[in-house]
């Protein structure tokens, strides 16, 4: 019987030692994941989904030295930005059907190459294949108030939607609109 509970003991002691390690993580992220929505109240669902990482800033200055001038970006980190549209819109004044694309950009000091590309659940940009573009667009940068964590989110103004990429002092306001607010225009 003793052979019994000290087996016993051992077997449980094991056990617990081995979901002890089990439970233990890796080091957290530094760019955890992101989702941002844009809604409106007159549709239920949303219209359009943004997944992405948020790096924080590491230098004075993120474009140009963090994220250099001229050269293909993830829009983000780690995987690459993905954007889902459950309509079709209109992306910086070009059509895009619905869908899930990943988000690329080309940042620049005056402006940026903003890119929509159907290769997606890829990692950052090193799998990048501009035949797979959808829709290249150059949009200017502007002056904003300084973020230490990239962000990209959604504003109204007037009448206009906007996707707005966020980091350091930059931001990229990127049009958005749907077929019916196109419509409406006409």
């Amino acid at each position: 019987m003793n052979k019994k509970i000290i087996t016993s003991m051992l077997l449980c002691a094991l056990l617990s030692s081995m979901m002890a390690v089990a439970q233990k993580f890796d080091k957290i992220d530094d760019a955890p994941v992101d989702i941002s929505y844009l809604t409106t109240r007159k549709v239920p669902k949303p219209l359009v989904k943004v997944v992405y990482g948020r790096p924080q800033k590491e230098s004075n200055n993120v474009f140009g030295e963090q994220v250099p001038f001229g050269e293909i970006w993830r829009t983000g980190a780690n995987e690459a930005t993905e954007v889902k549209f459950y309509t079709d819109m209109s992306f910086g004044r070009k059509l895009v059907k619905a869908g899930t694309y990943v988000l690329h950009t080309i940042p620049g000091e005056q402006e940026w190459t903003i890119i929509l590309n159907s290769n997606t659940d890829t990692w950052g940009s090193y799998f990048y294949d501009e035949t797979k573009d959808v829709v290249r667009i150059k949009i200017p940068a502007k002056e904003g108030e300084v973020i230490d964590v990239f962000s990209i989110g959604f504003k109204e103004d007037f009448k206009s939607t906007f996707m707005v990429l966020a980091w350091d002092a930059t931001r990229i306001d990127i049009p958005l609109a749907t077929q019916d607010a196109i419509l409406a225009k006409i």
